[in-house]
């Protein structure tokens, strides 16, 4: 039997949530259709092969705007209680630079303390953008996501480009994707964009756009995602 935590009902609960939200309930039973009994314990190529057939659909069916806004609404997100002094900060200061430099802070905290990590390792990811709060120029923060924290260390002692790519991906999904070589619509990876769309719409109380620029399952070393704050900040 699948436990109340299991990844797979969750984020299809949120996918069939966000159709029906988005594209109304017609689209969502064509898009979910296939997918009512799965779990983490279903076979991967299944649901890997709904997954492809899914977003083959949504493609179909539904605009390039709305597909970014159903997608990046599956993400998992960063809990807000823990953003809370960032977004209260930002409350007082209205200064986007200060937020970025806590969220730097917080992470570097998290990595420290969470995953043991040394002062050096440390330095070398934040030198690469890597994490929550990525390098910020302007009104553009650029954010390239850190390896799955629980292979981080298998990720950085890996000295095989692909085999790197394999450990990369927080998603289970996409780290059996890339795995096989198996080929998914660019769409899906929107899903990943909204953990930093969550991030900053939370500290700002406002709507920003999210760009995703390289993926791991496009072919790319790493999954890089562009956030637009507003303009007028």
């Amino acid at each position: 039997m699948p436990s109340d935590n299991d990844f797979e009902r969750a984020w299809l609960a949120k996918l069939a949530n966000c159709l029906a939200e988005t594209v109304g309930e017609e689209t969502r039973k064509e898009v979910m259709k296939g997918s009512e009994d799965f779990s983490m314990q279903s076979s991967r190529q299944e649901v890997i092969a709904w997954s492809q057939r899914a977003m083959e659909k949504l493609d179909a069916l539904v605009d390039e705007e709305k597909r970014k806004q159903i997608m990046t609404g599956c993400a998992c997100q960063y809990t807000k209680s823990d953003l809370r002094e960032i977004r209260l900060t930002y409350e007082e200061t209205k200064d986007s630079d200060v937020a970025h430099r806590m969220l730097q802070e917080k992470f570097e905290s998290f990595l420290r303390s969470a995953l043991s990590l040394t002062d050096e390792t440390v330095a070398e990811i934040a030198s690469k953008g890597w994490g929550l709060a990525g390098i910020k120029k302007g009104h553009e923060i650029i954010a390239t996501k850190i390896p799955k924290s629980g292979f981080l260390k298998e990720y950085m002692e890996a000295a095989d480009p692909e085999t790197r790519r394999q450990y990369y991906c927080h998603c289970p999904r996409v780290r059996e994707m890339v795995k096989h070589s198996w080929i998914i619509s660019p769409t899906y990876c929107y899903c990943g964009a909204g953990f930093y769309k969550g991030i900053w719409e939370e500290i700002l109380q406002r709507p920003v756009e999210v760009e995703v620029l390289e993926t791991v399952l496009s072919g790319g070393q790493v999954c890089r995602i562009a956030i637009q704050l507003p303009p007028d900040l």
